[in-house]
C-alpha cells in the first residue's frame, strides 16, 4: 500500500515508547560490553541515549489474525569522559532485534515484546507477509498454499476430484453469501464485508438506492453480473471472495488502523479492487494473488492430474484418437462442466500441469474458430502465437520488411489465421475443397508457421496478462495486437522443400512474354483453364478476357489485374510478372495493401472468399463492377 500504510511506519510511531524502554534496559544491562573499543574517551563515564529508530520489521503469519514480528532496531548513544581532567564525548550506534506479537483482531492493544538479542543480520520468517502485510507468495508454492486452503476449509476436495461448491465453501469458512444489485452500472462482481457496515445498494425496480446494514463476513454478489456471465465466473467470483477472507484480513486490518470507515472489498468485473485507489501496490497484488489462487483452488493439482490423465485415457479410447492435438478440447469441456470453471480457467490449469496442448485449443481470430495445434514443449511463451487476425496481418506484412520479404516470395500461405509454409506436408485440400493445414501441420507449428508476439491494446493490469493472453476464446472482449516474431526453428531440408517445389514456377515465370497480352495468354494456358472458367473464377466476362488476350489494352486496372491473378490461383512469382507487364504498381493505401496480401498470402481463396476479406476490412471489393479495362 502507500507509504502512510506502512506497517513499519505504524509499529514506529505507535510503539515508539516501548522501543525506547527496550534501548535503555539493553544499555544497562549490557553496559560493559557496549563501552569496549572506546577511543576518543580515557574512561567510561555515564551513557545516555539520543535517538532510537526502527531500521526494520519483518512479519510472520500466524493463525488466525495473530502475527508475529521481529523489529531491527537502531540505538543511537553518547558516552561520557568518566575522568574529570577530560571533557570528551563518543557515540556509538548498535542494532538490537526486539520480537514481538499481537493480534489485530483486538488492534494490537495486546501487543508485547517478549524477546530482545543483538541483531545478528539474518531474519528468516516461516510464513512472510510484505509491510501491507500482504502474505508473500512464491510462485513455486501456490500450489502448496492452495492445498492448505483446502485442508483448512473443504477437506473432500483433497481425496478425489469434485466440483467445489461454493456456498458449501463459504459456509465452512463462517461466511454468508447474498445475492444483491451492487450497483446500477454493474461494475462491481463481488465484495466481501471485513466489518458490519450500511452499504448503499442498487434497486432496477424503480432505479433508485437505498440502505442495507451488512454483517461482517459477508459476501455480496452482483445478481445482474452474475446472471450475464456462465455459471463458472459466478462460482470464481465467490470462492475469489473467500481466498480475500482467508488471506487478506490482516492488511485489511492495517489499512483499518490508518482509515476506521474502510469495511469492504469490492472486486471490479474487469479485475482490479474497487476504491483505495492511493493504495495501488498492495490492493494489486491482493488481487492477483485471489486471481491466482482460486483457479488452484477449484483445481487442486494432485487431483486435479489425476482426473486429467483418466480423461486422456478415456478420450483416446472413445474417440480412435491419439494425438492431444484432437482430444485436447473435449477435455476442456469435461474440465469446465466437472468442476465448474471457465474455459480459460480450465487452459490455464492445464498448462501448470504441464499440457502444453492446451495453449492451442479454443482460439477464435476475426470471430473464426483456428484447430487445435500445438509446438514442441517448451517452445511457446504465452504471449507468443501463431494465430494472427487479418488486420494485423496486413499491417505486419505491410511494414515489417523482414515479414514482407518472406511473404511477397511465395512460401507461406494464410491459412486459417496463420502464416504456413507453402508446402504438401503442411498444406491439404479439406473435404470441401478448401486448403487447409494437415494434421501434420498442427502437430508441429513451430516447424512450419510464422511465430507473433501478442500485446493487449485493452486496459489490463499487468500482473493479469499472462492469463489474458490464453483467453483468446470467441466471446473475449480484450483486443489484442500481433507482431511478427520471426521464422520459427524450421527443418534443415526446408530450403530444399522450397527450391523443389517452386522449382516448375520459375521455370514458367522466366519464359514469360513482358506484354501483358503475351503473359495472360501464357498464365491461362498455364493454369489450365477456359476463358468461361477464369471468367466465373475472376468474376468478370468472357469478352473482357477475350479482349485482353488478343489486343494489347491501352489502360489495364490494377482491379483486373488483382482479378485475374485470384481467378487462375496465381502464385506471387508468377502474379508479379502479369503485374509488370500491366505497368502498374501499388501504392501505400489501405486498398493496395489488401490486395498485395491477397496476391502474396491468400492467392488459393476464391474471388468470394477474397471479397468477403476485402469487406470485413470495410474496403472495396473486386468484382464486374470495378471493369473498365
Amino acid at each position: 500500500m502507500a507509504a502512510d500504510r506502512s506497517f513499519t511506519n505504524y509499529v514506529a510511531k505507535r510503539f515508539d515508547n516501548n522501543f525506547w524502554a527496550v534501548a535503555e534496559q539493553y544499555l544497562n544491562d549490557n553496559k560493559d560490553s557496549l563501552c569496549s573499543g572506546i577511543r576518543r574517551i580515557h574512561r567510561a563515564g555515564e551513557m545516555e541515549i539520543s535517538d532510537v529508530k526502527v531500521e526494520h520489521v519483518w512479519v510472520n503469519d500466524l493463525p488466525k489474525m495473530k502475527i508475529q514480528f521481529d523489529v531491527a532496531i537502531s540505538i543511537c548513544f553518547e558516552i561520557s569522559e568518566g575522568d574529570y581532567h577530560y571533557d570528551d564525548t563518543e557515540e556509538k550506534t548498535i542494532w538490537i532485534m526486539a520480537r514481538c506479537r499481537g493480534n489485530l483482531s483486538c488492534n494490537l492493544d495486546d501487543f508485547e515484546i517478549f524477546e530482545v538479542t543483538p541483531y545478528n543480520g539474518k531474519n528468516r520468517t516461516q510464513n512472510p507477509m510484505d509491510d501491507d502485510l500482504v502474505p508473500v507468495m512464491f510462485p513455486d508454492k501456490l500450489n502448496k498454499i492452495a492445498e492448505q486452503f483446502l485442508s483448512d476449509h473443504y477437506k473432500k476436495a483433497l481425496l478425489h476430484p469434485t466440483w467445489i461448491n461454493p456456498l458449501e465453501l463459504a459456509e465452512s469458512m463462517g461466511l454468508s453469501v447474498k445475492f444483491v444489485y451492487i450497483t446500477k452500472d454493474e461494475s462491481i462482481f463481488g465484495r466481501s464485508y471485513f466489518f458490519d457496515s450500511d452499504a448503499e445498494l442498487y434497486n432496477p425496480d424503480n432505479d433508485s438506492f437505498y440502505t442495507e446494514h451488512i454483517p461482517a463476513g459477508t459476501i455480496l454478489v452482483d445478481k445482474a453480473v452474475a446472471f450475464m456471465y456462465v455459471l463458472g465466473a459466478t462460482n470464481n467470483t465467490i470462492i475469489h471472495e473467500c481466498v480475500h477472507w482467508d488471506r487478506h484480513r490482516k492488511a485489511f486490518a492495517l489499512a483499518r488502523l490508518y482509515n476506521s470507515e474502510l469495511t469492504n472489498i469490492g472486486c471490479r468485473v474487469v479485475g482490479g479492487i474497487d476504491g483505495n485507489h492511493s493504495d495501488r501496490n498492495a490492493v494489486d497484488w491482493m488481487e492477483w494473488q485471489a486471481n491466482t489462487l482460486t483457479p488452484k483452488i477449484q483445481l487442486p493439482i494432485t487431483m486435479f492430474k489425476k482426473y486429467v490423465d483418466a480423461k486422456i485415457s478415456e478420450f483416446r479410447r472413445e474417440m480412435n484418437a491419439y494425438d492431444m492435438i484432437d482430444i485436447i478440447e473435449p477435455i476442456i469441456i469435461s474440465i469446465e462442466e466437472d468442476f465448474g470453471v471457465s474455459k480459460v480457467a480450465a487452459k490455464i490449469r492445464l498448462l501448470e500441469a504441464g499440457y502444453e496442448e492446451a495453449l492451442g485449443a479454443f482460439t477464435y481470430v476475426d470471430g473464426k474458430y483456428a484447430k487445435p495445434h500445438k509446438a514442441a514443449k517448451g517452445f511457446l511463451q504465452r504471449n507468443q502465437t501463431f494465430c494472427v487476425s487479418l488486420q494485423d496481418s496486413l499491417i505486419e506484412s505491410a511494414f515489417n520488411l523482414e515479414l514482407k520479404s518472406k511473404i511477397a516470395e511465395g512460401n507461406y500461405k494464410y491459412i486459417d489465421s496463420h502464416f504456413v509454409l507453402n508446402h504438401p506436408q503442411y498444406i491439404e485440400k479439406d473435404i470441401l475443397g478448401n486448403e487447409a493445414l494437415t494434421h501434420y501441420a498442427r502437430n508441429h507449428m513451430d516447424e512450419c508457421c510464422l511465430l507473433f508476439s501478442l500485446t493487449i491494446k485493452s486496459h489490463i493490469n499487468d500482473r493479469y496478462r499472462s492469463e489474458c493472453f490464453l483467453n483468446r476464446d470467441k466471446f473475449n472482449e480484450i483486443v489484442f495486437e500481433a507482431h511478427y516474431g520471426g521464422a520459427t526453428a524450421q527443418n534443415a531440408n526446408h530450403a530444399k522443400m522450397i527450391k523443389d517445389y517452386n522449382a516448375e514456377l520459375l521455370t514458367v515465370a522466366k519464359k514469360l512474354p513482358m506484354n501483358f497480352s503475351g503473359a495472360l495468354d501464357a498464365l491461362i494456358d498455364w493454369s489450365d483453364m477456359t476463358e468461361e472458367e477464369l471468367a466465373e473464377a475472376a468474376d468478370m466476362s468472357e469478352k473482357t478476357i477475350q479482349r485482353l488476350r488478343n489486343t494489347e489494352p491501352d489502360n489495364v486496372t490494377i482491379e483486373t489485374v488483382v482479378q485475374l491473378c485470384i481467378g487462375m490461383q496465381l502464385p506471387p512469382v508468377m502474379s508479379n510478372c502479369l503485374l509488370r507487364a500491366s505497368g502498374k504498381n501499388f501504392m501505400m493505401t489501405e486498398q493496395h495493401i489488401m490486395y498485395q496480401f491477397l496476391l502474396n498470402s491468400c492467392y488459393y481463396k476464391s474471388i468470394f472468399e477474397c471479397n468477403d476479406m476485402l469487406t470485413a476490412q470495410k474496403l472495396k471489393p473486386l468484382g464486374k463492377q470495378n471493369r473498365t479495362a
